[in-house]
């Protein structure tokens, strides 16, 4: 029976080990931005904004086109069309010239709404750079939570491998009962299949990092403390979370000012030069020219003019409300993970004092498993202390880092 128990352990401690090289949260957060698509599809649309620009330019200048028409109408035996309508045909080719008569200011205008919205995609870029660090930052700090529970098991394993040597000796010697003997290498098994469950997970989350950052790799590396520290917010009013609506309220206004633009004036000059002929009389001599301006002003539209207005003035009251409630949402959040990160600091004190107690208990306990003189079961239970000690202690520090890189998140 005890030969069943010992093969059970030796199959179950051949646990795999992680790799030796050591991985840190900056080179995480390094490929992440590198290998993410969204943030080079963000610094691609400002590159096609600036094509936008001079597109705009571009159309206020010169146009030039060159067109050709030509139309042969025969009259053949006395049936054609009529002389008087076709004169028998029509060749024109000449090269028109457009230019648009616009102000500097309504330029201005047009130029600033690229700008605005060039402006709005680089903060767009910086939020989704904060979403992706917090989302890598809050993975690796799991993989993290879990390496430290596997190494601290592989500790607790390790110990027991130790005492369980000295307990087999003494069983053989009739000093503690073959009861108690087993029920030691229950623990140590469970112990191992424990160790088991947490290599997996931890190499799944690894690999869940990986993932989450571009990088094409299945090996799991030693990760080293994330070291993240609680750092100083901005004012709400000047964070890239905040910007956006200062941003929507500049382009509104910039809306306005198109709106009236799009009411004054408007001027075209028009030029041609060329060749245009009905060969009706002395065709060599048709080569000429033409120019001319176009005029536009507006008189009447319905009032549309005041309607456009109107719907800018509800979108201001729309991004007012918007802003608001943002305003109040951010302040309660950081107040209650404020709030939480307290609780969580004092619970780890806590615990921390639980840990220091039970694991002196284990070391009187094996001291005194050594001389027979403590029972095997009171020993189980100062391990299971201990463990349930220690993994708590593991994971509220892990939520305290959890909630400062929430609170991080709006640092910027």
């Amino acid at each position: 029976m005890l030969r069943f128990f010992f093969l059970g352990i030796g199959l179950i401690s051949g646990i795999a080990g992680v790799g030796q090289s050591t991985s840190t949260l900056g080179f995480y957060l390094d490929q992440a931005t590198q290998n993410s698509p969204l943030l080079k599809d963000y610094h691609n649309q400002v590159a096609a904004g600036q094509v936008d620009s001079a597109l705009i330019r571009a159309g206020y200048r010169p146009q030039v086109a060159g067109s050709s028409t030509n139309v042969w109408a025969p009259t053949i035996k006395g049936w054609g069309y009529d002389q008087a309508i076709s004169n028998g045909g029509n060749f024109t080719s000449v090269v028109a010239v457009n230019q648009t008569l616009v102000g500097q200011k309504h330029l201005d205008a047009q130029y600033e709404t690229i700008r605005l919205q060039n402006q709005g995609i680089t903060n767009a870029a910086k939020i989704s750079e904060q979403d992706l660090k917090k989302t890598v930052t809050a993975q690796y700090i799991t993989t993290f939570g879990d390496l430290q529970q596997l190494n601290f098991n592989r500790e607790v394993y390790t110990l027991l491998q130790k005492e369980e040597n000295l307990l087999k000796d003494l069983t053989e010697k009739n000093v503690y009962r073959q009861t108690d003997y087993l029920a030691f290498l229950v623990t140590l098994k469970q112990e191992a299949l424990l160790l088991r469950q947490l290599d997996i997970q931890f190499r799944n989350d690894h690999g869940t990092l990986n993932y989450l950052c571009g990088i094409v790799d299945t090996a799991a590396t030693i990760l080293d403390d994330p070291q993240v520290r609680l750092q100083d917010l901005p004012d709400i009013g000047n964070s890239v979370f905040f910007r956006q609506f200062h941003l929507d309220s500049l382009k509104l206004r910039n809306s306005r000012s198109l709106v009236d633009y799009s009411y004054r004036p408007k001027a075209s000059l028009y030029a041609d030069g060329g060749y245009s002929s009905s060969f009706a009389y002395q065709g060599y001599k048709n080569f000429g020219m033409s120019f001319g301006v176009t005029v536009t002003v507006p008189i009447y539209d319905g009032h549309q003019r005041k309607m456009q207005y109107s719907k800018l003035e509800i979108s201001e009251m729309t991004r007012l409300g918007y802003k608001d409630f943002f305003t109040r949402q951010h302040d309660q959040q950081i107040a209650q993970l404020r709030q939480q990160l307290q609780a969580t600091e004092d619970l780890i004190g806590q615990i921390d004092e639980q840990v220091r107690y039970s694991k002196a208990l284990i070391d009187v306990n094996g001291k005194l498993l050594g001389t027979g003189d403590a029972k095997i079961a009171d020993y189980i239970i100062a391990i299971g202390s201990y463990l349930n000690a220690r993994n708590l202690l593991t994971q509220n520090n892990i939520t305290r880092l959890q909630i400062i890189n929430q609170i991080n998140y709006w640092n910027r």
